[in-house]
C-alpha cells in the first residue's frame, strides 16, 4: 500500500493521491492532466500542418497571373476570364488568411454561376484553372438530381465524385472546385401551383442550397442509394469553390424585354446606348436569372455572374490553333507518333470554321468536322510509307459531304 501511494507522474511530479488517474507504462507513469495538456499540443500541431500544407500546396496566383495562365488555353471570353480570375484568387486568399480571435472579418464564399450558349468554353475555364490551382476538380451535371427520396441522384452525389477526383482525401476534397453544369435545367417548371412536386426543378435548388453556402454534409463515398451500408463521410463545404453553368436558352427574350428593346416613339431612337442585340447576355443581371426560374435564395449564393460571348469566325479560327492544347496542335501530335509531318493549309481552316458557323456546330462542332475530314488519313497513314499528310481545301471539301454535315448539325 504504501508503495502505491509513492507511484508519482513521471511528467508533472503529482502524486497518485493528487490525481484521478495515474495510468502507468512499462517503466513511467502518466497522470490525467498531463494527458489532456498533451492531447490540446497534438491538436494543435496538426491543425499547423493542414495549414501549412494547404499553402505549400495550393498554387495560388494574383488575378492577373490567373488570366494569363487562362489565355493559353480559352480564346476570348475576356470579361469572364478577368471576373473568374478575381473571385478565384479572392476565394483562396480567403482559405489562407490566418485564423484568430483578434481577426473579425470572415470573407464569404465568391461562388460563380457562367451564363453562354453551349461550347463557348464554361467548362473548359473551370478546368483550367483547377488545373492551375492543382486542386481537385469535379464535374457534375445537375440533370441528374432530384429531391431525396426520389428517383435520380441525391444533392450530395456532387460531393461523392469530389472526393473521388481527391482520392478520398476529405482535407483535399473541402479546398476543391466543383463545376455544376446545366444548373438551367434545375430552373422552376413555373409558377401555377401543381399537385405534383417541382422534385428536380425548385426542389433540388433548395437541396443546393446549404452545400453552396457551407455546412457539414454526411457523404456516402460510392454514392447514396445503390450502396445504403456504406459508412458515411463528413465533408465540409464551406471551402469548397461551386461554378455553376448553364446555356439558359430563352434568357435573351428576358433581357429583351427589361431593355424594352420593343420601345416604339421618339424616345426610343434617341436612347445614347446603343445595344448589340447579337449578344444580349453582356446585359445578364441577377433578376434575370429569377425570371428565368432560380430562386432568390441560390441567385444570392452565387453572387458572380459572368456570361460567355457567342463564338465568331475570328474566335472560332482561333481556337482551332491558337491554344497550347489546340485541336490541330493535337492531331499534329498524333501524327507525329506515327513519324508523320501533318499540314494544313490556310484554305482547309477557313473552310473548317465557315462549316462551323454555317451549321451552328459552336467550338465543340470544331472537332467533328475536324475528325470527319481526317479519319480516313488515321486510318491508313500509320500503316503506310508516307511521311507528310497535306491537307487542302479541296481534300477537306470532299471529306464532307452534305450528309456528314447534317449528321454533325443533328449531333450538336
Amino acid at each position: 500500500m504504501a508503495k502505491e501511494e509513492n507511484l508519482e507522474c513521471s511528467f508533472c511530479g503529482r502524486k497518485k493521491s493528487e490525481t484521478d488517474l495515474l495510468i502507468a507504462g512499462m517503466d513511467a507513469h502518466i497522470c490525467d492532466k498531463c494527458i489532456e495538456q498533451a492531447h490540446g499540443i497534438v491538436e494543435e500541431e496538426i491543425a499547423e500542418a493542414k495549414s501549412g500544407n494547404l499553402s505549400k500546396e495550393l498554387i495560388l496566383k494574383k488575378p492577373l497571373e490567373i488570366k494569363t495562365f487562362l489565355d493559353q488555353y480559352v480564346i476570348g471570353q475576356e470579361e469572364t476570364k478577368k471576373a473568374m480570375s478575381v473571385a478565384v484568387y479572392n476565394h483562396y486568399k480567403r482559405l489562407l488568411q490566418p485564423m484568430n480571435d483578434e481577426n473579425e472579418v470572415e470573407i464569404e464564399k465568391s461562388n460563380i454561376v457562367l451564363v453562354g450558349e453551349t461550347g463557348t468554353g464554361k467548362t473548359l475555364i473551370a478546368r483550367s484553372i483547377a488545373k492551375m490551382l492543382n486542386v481537385p476538380f469535379s464535374i457534375v451535371d445537375a440533370t441528374v438530381l432530384t429531391q431525396a427520396g426520389y428517383v435520380g441522384e441525391d444533392v450530395e452525389s456532387i460531393l461523392s465524385r469530389l472526393l473521388q477526383a481527391a482520392d478520398y482525401d476529405v482535407a483535399k476534397a473541402e479546398r476543391g472546385i466543383v463545376f455544376i453544369d446545366e444548373i438551367d435545367k434545375i430552373a422552376r417548371k413555373g409558377d401555377n401551383p401543381s399537385i405534383t412536386r417541382d422534385v428536380s426543378g425548385e426542389g433540388v435548388q433548395q437541396a443546393l442550397l446549404k452545400l453552396l453556402e457551407g455546412a457539414i454534409v454526411n457523404v456516402a463515398p460510392k454514392g447514396g442509394r445503390k450502396h445504403p451500408e456504406q459508412k458515411f463521410i463528413e465533408v465540409n463545404t464551406k471551402d469548397i469553390l461551386f461554378v455553376a453553368g448553364g446555356a439558359f436558352s430563352g434568357i435573351d427574350r428576358i433581357i429583351s424585354k427589361r431593355l424594352n428593346m420593343q420601345a416604339v416613339g421618339y424616345g426610343a431612337s434617341l436612347s445614347e446606348d446603343k445595344i448589340d442585340e447579337d449578344n444580349l447576355l453582356q446585359y445578364i443581371i441577377p433578376s434575370d436569372l429569377k425570371s428565368f426560374g432560380l430562386i432568390p435564395e441560390i441567385i444570392g449564393r452565387l453572387p458572380v455572374l459572368s456570361y460567355m460571348n457567342p463564338l465568331d469566325a475570328e474566335t472560332l479560327r482561333a481556337i482551332l490553333t491558337e491554344p497550347k492544347n489546340s485541336i490541330i496542335k493535337q492531331y499534329a501530335k498524333l501524327f507525329s507518333m506515327d513519324d508523320v509531318e501533318f499540314v494544313i493549309n490556310d484554305g482547309a481552316l477557313q473552310y473548317i470554321v465557315d462549316k462551323a458557323v454555317e451549321y451552328k456546330l459552336g467550338a465543340r462542332g470544331l472537332r467533328s468536322l475536324c475528325e470527319a475530314i481526317l479519319t480516313d488519313a488515321m486510318f491508313e497513314l500509320p500503316s503506310s510509307d508516307e511521311k507528310e499528310f497535306v491537307v487542302t481545301k479541296e481534300y477537306a471539301e470532299g471529306k464532307l459531304t452534305k450528309t456528314t454535315l447534317k449528321k454533325l448539325r443533328a449531333a450538336s
